[in-house]
């Protein structure tokens, strides 16, 4: 080994232990090369063989434990360790033997979005950080959007992005407590049943103006209240009588209980119900939250939340509003996004244009990569704008090093090429492990793209990726000219990809739901569902479905193949036939969703 190779070795070395310990463990290929010919600069007479070896290098690296890269690093390059970070949550002020109980309260009314993510794994990682418990809170007192779906799907969501809870609750479970504490405030002249209808109670906050009721005695007012429990629904609503002309609209006499006849998912019997304040105010004290971490939007609700724990002499709960990001281009709206769905309009809630967790989930992306996208917002009061890049960038970091790659063509056309060798190339699965395992068998028939064959000029000579070059003669005419790259090597002009006649049927759906439909390599056939691969020259994609013929499914038909997303069935019945396709190619199919380039 030369002494200049052993050089460039060692720098690799260096710059991938560092991106290794910056990102926990993964370090990424893509990221090493500046580093490396910044600090090498004869490694960009070669930067194939470079690459080369930061693949070999990284496998390596990847298959150490975050310890022992970092004492590795220690050693070998101790400048490279970057300095002690302030820690995310120190401006919080808590010392390291506190104890910080926290909460994450959803409502069971739609699939979480990234803002519940970034919401919940703050929430989490703050109790873990300072010794506490973190809560599972469903904030379930309105049965008018409350569905036991969304129950289910924001559990399984959580758990998906590797959150624990230590305890989960409901606050629909609490509807006793909640009439107590509503009781005690009647008693107390602090809270009036209003009568009055809904618009003259609208009017009556707006220009703070006092209610007929507003004055009622307290005696009179729990009788008014315990008539609420067989009055008809929206004839009554219990207030909190606090000041009309308050600068903060919010604490203007608001409704903190209503009537519904709207059957409850979990609580059918029950027809009054508190609102978001005041269930929310109470189940923070009762479960010894210390300080909840949330967005911004909820800042106002802050003084009437402080009012009615004091008011009930009950413990203060500390909060810290953080500001929302918005994805350009997304929408966000729970409500929008249910009337869409309900219209046809989108897929369903995972519908491969959004940005609920069960969206992202099915297109591909890695629960890492989203955890390191909320936390790559920030936690200040600013509110920020991100794109769709900022998040493939933290996906694209992990996929680099683990996505298998495999070959698929979206406009076959087949092509002879004469003299090839009647041999079995293996390819690898991942340039990072270069452990084959993709063995395909070739005899001169070649399916490449149709825009490849239109870009080969006559006498051009090009390489099929891994496998052999190329010359193409005249016409629709090519002969094989040699196998191994170096006779390639500044002679040819591209590499392109391609694939054996021996190929399967495979269906793309992009995130505008346009489907893309082409042919893919066999071997697409012996993976999983829900991993998530490169198709080579195209983009990463999750496999949605693998359709075998039954010879080779054998027992195991479709045992790993089934979804239970609601709209599977349309889209398979929609999109599940090829005109273009053999009997053969039509009973062996790979569905994919995009995830990206």
């Amino acid at each position: 080994m030369t002494t200049e190779l052993n050089e460039l070795r060692n720098i690799i070395l260096k710059h991938v232990l560092r991106n290794a310990v910056k990102y926990k463990g993964t370090a990424s290929s893509n990221a090493i090369l500046g580093g490396v010919l910044g600090d090498f600069p004869e490694a960009r007479k070669d930067v194939k063989k470079t690459l080369e070896e930061i693949n070999a290098i990284v496998a390596e690296v990847n298959n150490l434990s975050p310890g022992e890269q970092l004492k590795k690093l220690e050693a070998l390059a101790p400048e490279f360790l970057e300095k002690k970070e302030r820690g995310l949550f120190d401006f919080l002020g808590f010392n390291k033997n506190d104890t910080v109980n926290t909460a994450f309260p959803p409502g069971p009314e739609k699939y979480p979005h990234m803002g519940h993510a970034k919401a919940s794994l703050l929430n989490f990682m703050l109790a873990r950080e300072y010794n506490g418990k973190f809560i599972l809170r469903f904030e379930d007192t309105n049965p008018v959007t409350v569905k036991k779906e969304y129950y289910k799907i924001i559990e399984q969501d959580l758990k998906w992005l590797g959150i624990e809870w230590d305890e989960l609750i409901y606050a629909s479970d609490h509807l006793l407590l909640f009439y107590d504490k509503a009781e005690e405030l009647i008693r107390k002249g602090l809270a009036y049943v209003d009568k009055s209808s809904r618009e003259d109670i609208s009017l009556s906050r707006e220009k703070g103006i006092a209610s007929e009721y507003r004055d009622i005695s307290s005696e009179k007012n729990l009788e008014l209240w315990k008539e609420m429990f067989k009055a008809p629904a929206g004839s009554a609503i219990l207030r909190l009588k606090i000041n009309l002309k308050h600068n903060n609209t919010t604490m203007r006499d608001p409704t903190i209980f209503r009537i519904m006849d709207e059957k409850h998912a979990r609580k059918p019997r029950y027809r009054v119900w508190p609102n978001y304040d005041f269930q929310n105010a109470i189940m923070d004290s009762y479960s010894d939250i210390t300080l909840r971490l949330r967005s911004k939007e909820f800042e106002l609700r802050n003084e009437l939340q402080r009012w009615i724990q004091e008011h009930l002499n009950l413990k203060v709960t500390r909060t810290y509003e953080f500001g929302r990001f918005n994805m350009t281009g997304v929408e966000s709206s729970g409500r929008v996004i249910r009337e869409k769905v309900q219209k046809g309009e989108l897929l369903g809630w995972d519908d491969p244009s959004l940005t609920t967790i069960a969206a992202l989930r099915r297109r591909g992306f890695l629960p890492e990569a989203i955890k390191n996208f909320v936390l790559s917002t920030g936690i200040s009061k600013s509110e920020s704008t991100v794109t769709w890049d900022d998040l493939i960038i933290q996906n694209r970091r992990l996929l680099d090093s683990s996505a298998k790659r495999l070959s698929a063509v979206f406009d076959p056309i087949n092509i002879l090429i004469e003299k090839t060798p009647k041999k079995s190339v293996e390819l690898h699965f991942n340039p990072n492990s270069r452990e084959g395992g993709r063995k395909i068998k070739i005899n001169g028939n070649f399916v490449i793209s149709k825009k490849d064959f239109d870009s080969i000029k006559e006498g051009e000579l090009f390489r099929l990726m891994d496998c052999i070059n190329v010359r193409k003669k005249s016409g629709d005419s090519f002969i094989c000219e040699s196998i191994d790259y170096e006779s390639f090597k500044g002679k040819g002009t591209k590499v392109i990809n391609w694939l054996s006649p021996d190929n399967i049927n495979v269906e793309v759906l992009m995130p505008d739901k346009q489907l893309i439909k082409g042919l893919g390599e066999k071997h697409l056939l012996k993976l999983k569902k829900n991993e998530v691969v490169q198709l080579l020259r195209f983009g990463f994609c999750r496999i949605d479905e693998i359709q075998k013929n039954q010879k080779e499914e054998g027992l195991d038909k479709n045992s790993d193949n089934k979804d239970n997303s609601n709209h599977d069935n349309n889209y398979n019945k929609n999109n599940s036939n090829d005109n273009h396709a053999d009997n053969k190619q039509q009973s062996q199919k790979v569905l994919f969703w995009f995830t990206h380039k």
